[in-house]
């Protein structure tokens, strides 16, 4: 078994290769990896075990046509996870989101259908659906996207499911709600939170933190990716949900009291163009069809994280975003 992995170097893309190699996903033992990665400001090589004898890597972009159909030949299976995910920097710029996003994904699937290639995982997000302020999306919910970022995924997604219906390519899709964990970028709320508290900066809080987001740990979402690898169906949208829902200021008070800070580092500030309220993901299908189910409970994910940013501080310092509070 040989599989290419896109985005391999950032959080979600760098768990799943690092999981799949230490023997993590039965019967994927012995897979082979080839981690392709742009290495932009989110990849970092650090994140992968880049002596281990069943993993290539290969620094090049998606959006490189004669690349990935010189790569993609002898792979058995593509999981494809890289994207620009930043909301805050899709307002700012749009369009690379969309060339990424969109173009790569085309790219990458019309390579993939060249190359012959049995098996398609597509990563997208729960924001597609846009927002909701009571009860949950289903696979058939709307896609009703309000920000560049979820725009340019939710077209990525019917790209995927063209690619399917047009030319058969077996692309199956996964929405997943807010992912957390270690390795993450310290542009999201909860690494960007930690590492400032830990070091007793201010952190910047949008609006009354009334926002409200549905949360699962890295690893719970990785699962659930090769879960469909191994038996999603083609064509088929899996949500990925874990049911724990907490707004942005019940999770910047958890993170204060896992930091030893208080309240005064908190900083109100204006809230971003077009914030969604409220996330929530009915993952039933993926429960019932595919007998997935999250098994990491939020308050000891969210400490075990905290913890590893505290004991990792070479990691992130260089990393951190700067910011003017």
């Amino acid at each position: 078994m040989r599989l290419l992995v896109t985005g391999a170097a950032g959080f979600i893309g760098s768990h799943y290769v690092r999981t799949l190699l230490d023997g993590g996903y039965a019967g994927y033992e012995g897979a082979r990896v080839t981690a392709l990665d742009k290495l932009t400001y989110a990849g970092n090589r650090a994140n992968l075990p880049m002596r281990h004898p069943r993993l290539e890597f290969v620094k090049g972009d998606i959006c490189d046509q004669l690349l990935l159909q010189e790569l993609l030949p002898g792979h058995d299976a593509v999981v494809h996870f890289a994207a620009e995910s930043h909301v805050d920097r899709s307002l700012h710029s749009a369009a690379e989101f969309v060339h990424t996003n969109v173009l790569g994904t085309q790219v990458l699937l019309a390579a993939a259908l060249e190359a012959g290639v049995e098996k398609v995982v597509h990563v997208s997000t729960d924001e597609v659906y846009g927002s909701i302020a009571e009860g949950t999306w289903t696979e058939e919910s709307p896609l009703l996207p309000n920000s560049p970022y979820s725009a340019s995924k939710a077209a990525s997604d019917l790209v995927a499911r063209a690619y399917w219906k047009t030319y058969g390519l077996d692309v199956s899709l996964t929405r997943c709600c807010n992912n957390y964990g270690p390795y993450q970028h310290p542009e999201k709320l909860i690494p960007l939170f930690s590492t400032r508290l830990l070091d007793g900066l201010q952190v910047p809080l949008y609006g009354d933190g009334g926002n409200v987001r549905e949360w699962i740990h890295v690893d719970d979402h990785c699962r659930a990716v090769q879960t469909v690898l191994e038996a999603g169906g083609a064509g088929e949208t899996y949500n990925i949900g874990s049911g724990s829902e907490h707004t942005n200021a019940e999770i910047t008070e958890q993170l204060l009291r896992l930091c030893g800070a208080d309240a005064s580092l908190v900083r109100h500030v204006t809230d971003r163009k077009g914030h969604d309220l409220r996330y929530a993901l009915d993952s039933q299908k993926i429960r019932k069809q595919l007998g997935y189910a999250p098994r990491i409970d939020f308050a000891t994910g969210l400490s075990e994280t905290v913890n590893w940013y505290r004991n990792n501080p070479n990691w992130w310092k260089d990393v951190r975003p700067l910011l003017s509070l």
